[in-house]
């Protein structure tokens, strides 16, 4: 079946006592037990619940992985995988990352001895210097945020299998619909799914996907202990909202083209990120393990001091955090989504005070590039 369709009819045949269409809500935190030593497969919220069930089973088939796991937020996804790792062990991490990421590992788990190294993970070479007898793991964010930068997985995968390391790969950007990681060798993947998942910016959500028996095994011991498990409400909205995820990344990645090309010709824009344009260093690639593009796209502009005017003066698109939604959202990396980089990473990949990231959502194309157009207008006007 398509995934299209599969999408659409998630949850659609589950209940069989009712045959409801849309799978209901099971608030219940507690569930009766037919005799002692029997199950209905379901005792207490933290270990599974029956709405948080179907939409593990969605996803792990959605991203071809045998086991499904729904967290109570994106970092909290990262956190229970993070809980695989002892004392000791080290992490090579994607160079252009989340700033909430980078918080994670390098102010909460280097409290427990867990050490990261942030490489260009386009460059086996780098990853091979920075490899260590305690790496355990390798994190790719592909495209990153926010200046998409392509990982080749199949490649890096297969790098990763040969020292028995782990390949986690976060999906975010492009979803199951464009790009199925585990497909193409990854054994783990991450989504923030309050994101395109969720499409709404109306659920806060995370989930994991596992490849293996014995990994996914682990992955519920954790899942399980530590506890940041997604309620029975939230997992009925990001049900709801994956039903049109098909529908919506293709408006959300028309969206983004047309607006990519705008901007590449634009005189206030010195440079556009996005994987789609024939000129992007990881175009090629990002052809040959996906099948779509993302609706996020950063661009830079040539002064500094067109920034603040730029984003007093949009008006259909917000200014406003996250991504993903079907509302249109500008961000400035520097001092919000990646905040917490140190200064000289940040120089060093290019997320400086001219950088601004933008999503885009299923808004008329027209209106979008008309707003761009008269904040673009008025900022220069005001620098003038």
């Amino acid at each position: 079946m398509k995934i299209e369709s599969r999408l659409a009819q998630i949850g659609s045949r589950s209940e069989k006592t009712t045959g409801a269409v849309n799978f209901p809500i099971f608030q219940s935190t507690a569930f009766r037990h037919p005799k002692l030593g029997e199950s209905t497969g379901f005792d207490y919220i933290r270990t599974q619940s029956p709405t948080r069930k179907v939409l593990e089973e969605a996803i792990a088939d959605l991203e071809g992985g045998d086991r499904g796991f729904a967290c109570s937020s994106g970092m909290a996804a990262l956190q229970t995988i993070f809980s695989m790792f002892s004392h000791g062990d080290h992490l090579l991490v994607s160079l252009d990352l989340y700033g909430g990421t980078y918080r994670l590992l390098e102010r909460i788990l280097s409290r427990f001895g867990i050490t990261a190294s942030y490489v260009d993970t386009q460059q086996i070479e780098e990853l091979e210097a920075l490899r260590t007898p305690a790496t355990k793991a390798i994190l790719i964010e592909t495209p990153t945020n926010p200046l998409m930068m392509i990982t080749d997985i199949r490649k890096v995968s297969e790098w990763a299998k040969q020292h028995d390391l782990l390949c986690i790969v976060d999906n975010t950007l492009l979803s199951p619909y464009f790009q199925r990681p585990i497909e193409l060798g990854a054994d783990i993947v991450i989504h923030s799914a309050s994101k395109y998942l969720g499409g709404h910016n109306d659920v806060l959500a995370g989930l994991i996907v596992i490849r293996g028996e014995a990994l996914s095994e682990e992955m519920a011991f954790l899942h399980n202990s530590i506890g940041a498990v997604l309620a029975p409400q939230d997992s009925y909205l990001l049900m709801r909202g994956m039903k049109t995820l098909a529908l919506r990344m293709e408006r959300h990645q028309s969206n983004a083209t047309a607006i990519a090309a705008y901007l590449n010709e634009h005189h206030l824009v010195e440079t556009v990120y996005y994987p789609a344009l024939s000129a992007h260093q990881g175009h090629s690639i990002q052809n040959g393990q996906s099948s779509g593009n993302t609706g996020i796209l950063s661009f830079k502009v040539t002064d500094a001091r067109l920034i603040e005017p730029i984003l007093r003066h949009i008006d259909l698109i917000a200014f406003a955090e996250s991504l993903g939604g079907v509302e249109s959202l500008m961000t400035y990396p520097a001092v919000q989504t990646h905040a917490d980089i140190p200064l000289e990473i940040r120089e060093r990949i290019g997320v400086d005070d001219r950088l601004l990231r933008l999503s885009t959502g299923i808004e008329h194309i027209d209106d979008l590039i008309a707003d761009l157009e008269q904040a673009f207008t008025k900022a220069e006007q005001e620098c003038k």
